[in-house]
């Protein structure tokens, strides 16, 4: 149960860095995709509140 919480949290987290930061030249491999980005922040949500 807690790494759902922590999968949806980090997906969120994920979106928001994309949207407000972001990276604006396609440069940057996590930041510059929505859909990775959301997978990415997911991933680590899920990892952090599993432990």
């Amino acid at each position: 149960m807690r790494a759902l919480v922590g999968l949806v949290v980090g997906g969120v987290a994920g979106y928001l860095y994309w949207r407000l930061v972001g990276c604006s030249t396609g440069a940057c491999p996590i930041t510059s995709n929505p859909y990775i980005s959301v997978l990415y922040g997911a991933m680590v949500g899920a990892l952090a509140m599993s432990m």
